[in-house]
């Protein structure tokens, strides 16, 4: 299998275990710590790989999977995850050589600006306020990006991928 087979190969599987990981079951007490799955793998590859295997489009794609297996509106995640990408590739020449610490505040501050735009769209919707539990999802994201961000990119040169 030819190099860049596998390279792909890699790429849309690690998609696809996001998308995935996005639907294991928690009891009701830890739902609020389970990260954005969807989020936090685009921001790798963002960051990675930028625009060369990452685009709005993409971005666009997944959130429609991820609208339909989670069964929520159609185009949430969607646009969600559109403005994150978009975010991280015009800020990725930056991010990219930020230290570790900060880039988890950066990785923090676009979970953050994920809740908000979530927040805003479901307030249009017509829902009510979140309990305050509801913002503790970005935190776990942020605290978990050091070790995602490490452990793709081990894998990544183990592959010897570009």
């Amino acid at each position: 299998m030819s190099k860049q087979r596998v390279a792909t190969l890699w790429f849309a599987g690690s998609l696809v275990f996001a998308l995935l990981s996005m639907l294991v079951p928690l009891p009701g007490v830890l739902q609020p710590f389970k990260p954005y799955w969807p989020a936090l793998f685009l921001l790798y590859w963002a960051l990675e790989a930028g625009d060369q295997r990452v685009s709005l489009g993409l971005a666009f794609c997944i959130g429609l999977c991820a609208d339909l297996l989670d069964g929520l509106l159609l185009g949430e995640q969607a646009m969600r995850l559109c403005a994150l990408v978009f975010i991280a590739l015009r800020f990725r020449s930056r991010l990219r050589f930020f230290p570790m610490w900060q880039q988890t505040l950066a990785v923090l501050a676009l979970l953050l600006n994920d809740r908000v735009v979530l927040l805003i769209v479901r307030t249009f919707a017509g829902e009510s306020l979140p309990p305050a539990t509801w913002w503790f999802s970005p935190f776990v994201g942020a605290a978990l990006w050091p070790f995602l961000f490490l452990l793709m990119d081990d894998l990544r040169l183990r592959f010897r991928l570009q």
